[in-house]
This record gives C-alpha cells, structure tokens and sequence, in this order.
C-alpha cells in the first residue's frame, strides 16, 4: 500500500509558477514509478510527468521545458516545479505511484486544484 498526500496547488496568473509535492508513505526507491497526471474539465486524465524509482524522467510534450519533476528520497517526496504556466494547464493535478509485484498496482492521491488565470 501506498498512500500520497499532495500540496502545493493554488491560483496563479498566466506565466506564473507553482510548485506541487507528493510525499509518499514509503520509500520512494521502492515504488516503480511516480508521476502526476492532470484532468480538466470535460477532459480525460492525461500524464505529466513521471520518474522511475532509478531517476529516469518522462514529460508530456505539451509540458516539455516548462515542468521540472524532481525527488527528494530523504523525504519520500516527487516535487512537480511548473513555471512559464498557461490557461490550458488548468486542471486536477493528481499524484500516481505504481508499484508492480505480481501485477501493477496504482495509487493516486485526493487531486490538487491548479487554475491558471489569463
């Protein structure tokens, strides 16, 4: 099991930056990957960014330059830096842990409100 409890959401004005945590229960070295996955309104939930529990980073093209994944293992905990922020990034951000044994298993934080004004 895994739980995560996410922060860092918020209003900003366009070209604004935020900062989301995701701090993990358990050791981040021993969860495979972690990410965040955004879901606007009348949009399906989409991938934003994700590392492996080796360092390995994965961007979303429409975030590409823009968003910063980063892990601080000592506190169990994946930053998301998000600068240069547009309207279109508005959305539920929502954190992900998989962890595979037999089978994958995801867990997902409560979601954190980013709205981004133009």
């Amino acid at each position: 099991q895994v739980h995560l409890e996410e922060s860092g959401g918020g209003l900003v004005q366009a070209g604004g930056s935020l900062r989301l945590s995701c701090a993990a229960s358990r050791s981040i070295t021993s969860i495979d990957v972690m990410g965040w996955y955004r879901q606007a309104p009348g949009k399906q939930r989409e991938l934003v960014a994700s590392t492996t529990s080796v360092g390995a980073m994965n961007y979303a093209d429409a975030v590409k330059g823009r968003f910063t994944l980063s892990r601080d293992k000592a506190k169990n905990t994946v930053y998301l830096q998000m600068n240069s922020l547009r309207p279109e990034d508005t959305a539920v951000y929502y954190c992900n842990a998989i962890v595979v044994l037999t089978s994958r298993n995801d867990y997902w934080g409560q979601g954190t409100q980013v709205t981004v004004a133009s």
